[in-house]
């Protein structure tokens, strides 16, 4: 992944996968978001698809569209809804582990 200054950054990218309770439903009953981190890509979504299809929610979410989404608007997110409410939302965010510490604009010492 390439950040918006066209540099590489030094780190490793790691997805978060968060599942963010929207809508009506969650004033009724209160969750918390849920975070998850991958190593990659196609980890994150094995696992997205698999939990969808075991909780019997309808499998939106593909590789293709994930990655697309992460490569174009660096993240990904789809909503889940049950009658024409929303329920939650899932979105897949690369981050940056061990991120390269900056230089915090101090120069070399003059006097050396």
């Amino acid at each position: 992944m390439v950040d918006k200054k066209g540099l590489r950054p030094t780190g490793r990218i790691i997805y978060e996968v968060t599942l963010l309770p929207v809508g009506t439903l969650n004033t009724v009953r209160q969750r918390e978001p849920t975070v998850i981190f991958f190593s990659n890509l196609r980890k994150a979504v094995d696992a997205i698809t698999a939990e969808l299809a075991l909780n019997n929610w309808p499998v939106k979410v593909n590789y293709t569209a994930v990655y697309r989404g992460v490569k174009q608007r660096d993240f990904y997110g789809c909503d889940f809804d049950v009658a024409g409410t929303r329920v939650f939302r899932i979105k897949v965010v690369p981050r940056v582990l061990n991120p390269a510490l900056p230089r915090l604009g101090i120069d070399e010492n003059p006097i050396q």
